[in-house]
């Protein structure tokens, strides 16, 4: 039985917190855009402390786990 919880997670911010997906922070013409599809150097770099801050919590405080199988 394989503990399938810190892939689900992780596949799941990767694809939620990727820059201009959902928002970009910090955005080309203000602090936040919605939607955008575009991408920076600066971004890029928010987004991956985001994203290592929040796997952090999941894993380490919340022990994320789901069992999937027999």
């Amino acid at each position: 039985m394989a503990d399938w919880g810190p892939i689900f997670v992780s596949v799941a911010l990767f694809i939620l917190l990727s820059p201009g997906v959902l928002f970009q922070l910090p955005g080309r013409n203000r602090f936040i855009e919605f939607g955008n599809f575009h991408t920076s150097g600066a971004s890029v770099t928010i987004h991956s402390i985001l994203y290592f801050a929040l796997i952090c919590i999941f894993f380490l405080a919340v022990k994320v786990h789901l069992y999937l199988g027999s």
